[in-house]
């Protein structure tokens, strides 16, 4: 009895029901009247009526629960309306006979795989023949009419993704792989595949031969992109690239339509698009109703561009009418502008009346002067009847400046290389970059480390520091102690030559205010030049006694000693000394080292009061930190922002949100690697504390080693083959065993050294073992 399930309708024929489950992968049958639906807890065939759909049969039979429903992926037989096929996660790959008179519809099992099979593909001329990839790295070959594979393909490579027999070549299938590889192979020789090349940065998720063009092969990754391959020449060659905002999961291309493809995400992005790959940065048209991640798509006939059919995660399944889509163009911003990365200018705008050459019937067309740019000016197609999307022309203008006046980058290559990041103390880390950023005249960086290392170093040991010197101008360096003795010795050197006349104006000011010499000189002078600095007798004596040695006739009266241990016993605020600027103040213990004139008192007295407070904790110039960072950023310096975070690690990446520091991150790791920076690429990844940023060193790090005589795996982890007894990294041009950095051709595996493979490559294009191969060093 057939059950009827909740169905709803959209804008006519766009339809969709409800599932018990999200789907993992759909199928519709060769008439186009049947769909069916597998995921790891459904698989269920549905009925395409005038009114919706309708569940025909539930596969999923049995009281024991087994992992052979549980579907990774499915297939409808093309010449066969009563065969399926299913990837199961356990390994196994299931066929189903539909005209089974029992319940249970499975017919076969094969359980040769040891993990998850990712696809299966039924041959689409030859009824018998199963193709099957797996996560284990093989593919099988299955005859329907035996019980086991006839053939097993190696792809010596990571997981198998996809698997898709050609359409025109009867012998010739394609496989996708985990690291970026697309295979060929003819079934006939398991032994070795025909031609491989690299065709993404990451996993190949999915490739689909073109239904009419015999060499073209579309393939989706990782990467955000959508590749299309002219697999008819001698080379392959890449002849279109559709940049799409999410990893590619599924990609199909449309039926009596050339250019057109359809694609969904693996993640993030609910969407199914449709592609013009002549226009690869605006979708053609956009299928907006599922919730969740579309996990399959499929038209519905092979001679009908009309209809698409989709399940998703959210637990639905979709009959998309193409009128019915959205059209992302007309919501696209016509007109751009963005500059270059060498001060090149790009402006992209749609064609327009005003630029266009006039022609004889353009004679009477109103024109629009000035800068009125409304909707007179754009060209419009006239929409063909037969298709309801026209294709829109647009014109990309590019602006380069001369060669002579571009802006160079070799600030960033040079400063990226010359940059420490870790390895040595926090001080010595600013200081090196202040002079590295001040060498390739860049002051304004040069400055930030600089103030970096002042406000987040440990105060210094005022015995001890090295950074207490007066500067030239005689003003006192802005540092958190210093030693009295460095401050009169340089007081000596500066005013030696007006001794004279500023003591005997001191000796004046001092006779004439003896009465006062208790409140005033204690109050107002000598703690702003001491201050909080901590002297004991014996640094008091030896300069005195110095002092004494080099002007023994000047002597400052005793009763100044208890005054100054006064002053440290009890600190009050200081108030601004304007009474008497003619004369120079006095405070310490010897005249020479303290006779000033009146705008270098002035000057120590304010650098005092910054000098001898107590030190700032780092988290009071966070907040400035962060602004400095973020500002750093916004100008398109990344660099900047990314080292500091990573040099003052702890003390501020609290105060900055994970996103932002993952955005910057990512910003400077791709200009790194995009001038093959990779050594520093690679410590900026390894010093970050983002976690999406760590992950990006441990993707794609399983290297499989094939022995280079038996061509077969290698189980063990030593240089001798357990199976020919040789050993299998023999450097192709110097024939000794390769046991530190070994480099190898991906066409025909061989290699050796890396010096001696360069010094080889330079002189001949041939591989050195003799094989006939063209081998490039890249």
């Amino acid at each position: 009895m057939e059950k009827m399930t909740r169905v709803s309708t959209v804008n006519g024929r766009t339809m969709f029901c409800h599932l018990d489950a999200p789907a993992n992968a759909i199928s519709v049958c060769r008439d186009a009247t049947q769909v069916v639906v597998a995921g790891r807890n459904i698989f269920k065939i549905y009925g395409l009526e005038e009114e919706g759909f309708v569940e025909r049969l539930n596969l999923r039979v049995g009281r024991k629960p087994s992992l052979n429903f549980s579907c990774a992926d499915v297939m409808w037989h093309q010449m066969d309306e009563n065969l399926l096929a299913t990837a199961a996660t356990n390994g196994a790959v299931v066929t189903w006979n539909l005209a089974r008179s029992c319940r249970n519809k499975q017919e076969q099992l094969f359980t040769e795989h040891k993990r998850t099979v990712n696809k299966v593909c039924f041959h689409p001329t030859e009824v018998n023949m199963l193709l099957s990839g797996s996560q284990d790295g093989f593919m099988k070959c299955f005859d329907l009419r035996k019980k086991e594979s006839v053939s097993t393909f190696s792809g010596q490579s990571e997981s198998v993704r996809d698997v898709q027999f050609s359409i025109k070549d009867y012998f010739t299938f394609a496989a996708s792989f985990e690291n970026g590889n697309v295979q060929l192979w003819d079934i006939r020789r398991p032994d070795r595949y025909e031609r491989m090349f690299t065709a993404h940065t990451g996993p190949v998720f999915c490739c689909d031969w073109h239904p009419e063009d015999r060499g073209w092969l579309a393939t989706g990754g990782r990467d955000k992109m959508v590749k299309v391959w002219d697999m008819s020449t001698n080379r392959v060659k890449e002849i279109y690239c559709v940049q799409t905002i999410a990893s590619v999961a599924r990609v199909k291309w449309r039926p009596e339509r050339r250019y057109h493809l359809a694609t969904c995400s693996m993640m993030v992005d609910h969407n199914i698009y449709v592609w013009d790959v002549r226009r690869p940065f605006i979708p053609f048209a956009t299928f907006e109703e599922h919730k969740d991640v579309t996990t399959g798509i499929v038209w519905r006939n092979q001679h009908d561009p009309y209809y698409l059919l989709s399940g998703s995660k959210d637990s639905t399944l979709y009959q998309h009418m193409f009128k019915d889509a959205s059209r992302p163009v007309d919501r696209a911003n016509p007109e751009g502008l963005c500059f270059g990365l060498f001060g090149d200018l790009a402006f992209a705008a749609k064609e327009s009346l005003m630029t266009a050459p006039q022609s004889v019937g353009d004679v009477g067309r109103k024109t629009y002067p000035g800068g009125d740019r409304r909707y007179p000016i754009f060209f419009f197609k006239k929409p063909d009847v037969t298709e309801q999307f026209a294709q829109v022309s647009s014109a990309l203008s590019v602006f380069e400046s001369e060669a002579g006046s571009s802006v160079g980058m070799d600030w960033f290559i040079n400063t990226a290389k010359s940059y420490l990041l870790s390895g040595k103390p926090f001080a010595e880390l600013c200081e090196h970059n202040a002079q590295v950023a001040k060498k390739l005249n860049r002051p304004q960086e040069s400055t930030t480390w600089t103030m970096l290392r002042i406000m987040f170093s440990e105060p210094a040991n005022p015995s001890l520091s090295t950074n207490h010197n007066l500067n030239k101008s005689g003003n006192l360096p802005l540092v958190n102690s210093f030693s009295m003795k460095e401050m009169s010795a340089a007081l000596n050197e500066r005013n030696k030559e007006n001794r004279q006349d500023n003591l005997h104006s001191l000796e004046t000011n001092l006779n004439n205010n003896d009465e006062n010499e208790e409140t005033e000189g204690s109050e107002g002078q000598a703690e702003y030049l001491f201050g909080d600095a901590e002297l004991d007798d014996d640094d008091l004596y030896s300069m005195e006694h110095d002092n004494q040695a080099e002007e023994p006739e000047y002597l400052l009266p005793q009763e100044a000693f208890p005054l100054r241990h006064e002053i440290m016993d009890h600190p009050s605020a200081p108030e601004p000394v304007q009474e008497k600027p003619e004369s120079p103040h006095v405070s310490g213990s010897e005249t020479e080292s303290t006779c000033l004139t009146p705008m270098e008192s002035i000057n120590l007295i304010s650098v005092s009061q910054l000098l001898f407070s107590p030190h700032l904790p780092p988290k009071f110039f966070c907040p400035i930190v962060k602004e400095m960072l973020c500002y750093y950023a916004e100008q398109g310096d990344v660099q900047m922002a990314v080292s500091v975070l990573i040099v003052l690690g702890d003390r501020i990446r609290k105060e900055i949100d994970e996103l932002t520091q993952e955005h910057w991150y990512m910003s400077y790791i791709d200009l790194l690697q995009r001038f093959e920076l990779w050594n520093v690429s690679n410590e900026v990844i390894k010093l970050s504390t983002c976690g999406a940023i760590m992950c990006l060193n441990q993707a794609s790090t399983t290297l499989h080693i094939n022995c280079s005589n038996c061509k077969r795996p290698m189980s063990n982890k030593g240089w001798i083959c357990d199976r020919c007894h040789q050993c299998a990294s023999v450097c192709a041009v110097c024939h000794h065993v390769v046991k530190g950095l070994f480099v190898w051709c991906q066409g025909c595996s061989h290699g050796g050294h890396l010096e001696h493979v360069m010094e080889w490559l330079k002189q001949s294009k041939h591989c050195p073992a003799g094989c006939g191969h063209l081998c490039e060093y890249t």
